[in-house]
């Protein structure tokens, strides 16, 4: 310890304290969990253990396993294919098959549910139109493979982007050469283009799996046993922390393992060019049924994952906005856009603080702070919602004390306060903020900084008169990545809520629980469409860009 501050003294001082304050804030929550996970144990951690444990690891790495091999099929056959052939509205389905990033999958699910069941869109036309009854099982999609579906449909964005940003950027050299050793299209793809992009892929794929586990919206809906729904059950239903404790320990503790799996499978392969001169490929223009295939593939992808939860979500919200849309349902909206908002300006905040230290320190203390700044994402919300509450119930502890020592009247103060759900809000999107921030700041480099160093100014005042003036893209970037991320978390928000405070999500997800499905879609609209335009603008701010 005294090493640490010895070396934080040698640097920057306050902007070391600064980061050594806000990383081990971010990393308290967890460690207090893993404290915890070693803890003895009661009569529910054991019954929970010796009959269920098994179903929900079993269901969870089910899930996970399905949603992650069928999203990289989908987003990297469709990154491949948007990449190096040209069809017709070659740049709409560019950036439409994105689009489903601003449906949440829970949205999603109470959606497909909707229009697959008895009173939905389908059944009913073929019951009224075609006088066909069919069997209710075959539309049944509230179980594993339901989930699986809802998931690769709303989820695969995240490996398309990844993939599709990485081959753009690759050489037509390599497509070239294949062409002229003779390997036709499909074996190009297999033999050189999925070697080369496999760092992307299993990066996107991480994503996915993180999203997956910290679900719970979908899986408490279809009535799937995982950990999420345990966490809940056993925090809600049973009142037992030290369960659903140890239940986030043990989820923490396979996330972690996946996760190194995830190094283990990137390997140490790194592919470069030997030359400077590298051409970006550039999409071949399809003819004939080739054209007209990968156009159907588009088509059918954009259909299932957003044209047609949107356009029914558009019908249910003509028949039911005017019994929603009230004074209360604006109340909503400020909820969710005051949260949304407050956590984004704290998260960059500290992004910025911890980013600038990181980048301008030459020893290690700094690359440990930007690696636990990014920890909190690979942390289901569920989890860091038990740690914070574990942390929170604990200071309320020593403020009570103080309460009775002053002869006041002993309260819980900070555990149901909206500080705590914000706090939470720090911890689990604050990777999203810094990764943004320290990519802004690797493209503009450290020579502006040191420049006006040399011409005498602080590193403080350099901070705010060059860096951040440079970086500015990148914050409002970052600024719109982490909203739109709060606006639409859910685990998270359902346990640390204050008593009688909603957002659109919670609010979404009690209609939804209570089967008002049609009631539900007002609110899923408006975090949908505030998606939509967040994602829209962001890219109109990255196209702004210097390159």
């Amino acid at each position: 310890m005294l090493y640490i501050i010895r070396k934080m003294r040698s640097q920057f001082n306050s902007w070391a304290l600064l980061s050594v304050i806000f990383s081990t804030l971010i990393l308290l929550p967890a460690l207090l969990i893993m404290v915890q996970l070693f803890a003895e144990s009661n009569e529910n951690w054991e019954h929970i253990k010796e009959f269920m444990l098994k179903n929900y690891i079993v269901n969870s790495v089910t899930i996970v396993g399905f949603t992650g091999l069928f999203t990289v099929i989908i987003g990297v056959s469709a990154a491949w294919l948007v990449s190096a052939y040209k069809v017709p509205m070659h740049q709409f389905f560019k950036w439409g098959l994105i689009l489903p990033l601003a449906i949440p999958p829970y949205i999603g699910a109470y959606t497909y549910h909707g229009i697959l069941n008895y009173t939905g869109v389908i059944q009913t036309s073929l019951r009224n139109q075609f006088g066909i009854k069919v069997d209710q099982k075959f539309f049944d999609i509230m179980n594993i493979p339901g989930a699986v579906f809802i998931f690769t449909m709303f989820l695969y964005p995240y490996v398309y982007i990844i993939t599709k940003s990485f081959l753009e950027n690759q050489s037509s050299s390599l497509i070239e050469n294949a062409r002229l050793l003779g390997k036709g299209s499909f074996m190009t793809f297999i033999q050189v283009v999925l070697p080369v992009s496999r760092a992307a892929i299993v990066g996107g794929v991480s994503l996915v799996i993180l999203e997956v586990f910290n679900d719970y919206g979908v899986v408490k809906y279809f009535g799937i046993q995982t950990f999420s729904t345990a966490i809940f059950q056993a925090w809600f239903g049973m009142g037992d922390i030290y369960s659903a404790i140890k239940l986030a320990g043990t989820l923490m503790f396979i996330v972690v393992l996946i996760l190194i799996l995830e190094k283990v499978i990137r390997g140490r392969k790194q592919y470069s060019y030997s030359t400077s001169k590298v051409r970006p490929l550039q999409p071949k223009e399809l003819k004939g049924w080739k054209k007209f295939a990968v156009l159907s593939y588009f088509i059918s992808l954009f259909a299932l994952a957003f044209a047609i939860p949107f356009i029914q979500l558009l019908h249910w919200v003509y028949m039911t906005y005017d019994v929603i849309l009230s004074a209360t349902f604006a109340d909503l909206i400020w909820n969710s856009i005051f949260v949304a908002a407050i956590g984004s300006v704290l998260i960059i905040m500290v992004a910025l603080i911890i980013a600038n230290f990181s980048r301008l320190s030459k020893g290690w203390l700094g690359k440990v702070f930007s690696k636990i700044t990014v920890l909190g994402y690979s942390i289901p919300g569920a989890v860091i919602a038990i740690g914070v509450l574990t942390l929170f119930l604990s200071l309320d502890q020593k403020v009570i004390s103080l309460y009775e020592w002053l002869g006041l009247e002993p309260t819980l103060v900070l555990s149901l306060s909206i500080s705590m759900l914000i706090f939470a809000y720090v911890v689990r999107f604050l990777a999203v903020g810094f990764n943004s921030i320290e990519s802004g700041f690797d493209k503009v480099g450290t020579v502006f900084t040191e420049a006006s160093r040399t011409l005498g100014m602080s590193v403080t005042k350099t901070f705010f008169k060059v860096d951040i003036k440079m970086i500015k893209g990148a914050i409002a970037g970052g600024f719109i990545l982490v909203f739109v991320d709060i606006l639409k978390e859910l685990p998270l928000t359902l346990i640390l809520q204050p008593f009688n405070f909603y957002t659109l999500a919670t609010k979404t997800f009690q209609y939804a629980s209570d089967e008002r499905i049609h009631e539900a879609s007002v609110s899923s609209m408006v975090i949908i469409c505030i998606s939509a335009l967040s994602i829209f603008f962001l890219h109109r701010v990255l196209e702004k860009e210097p390159k």
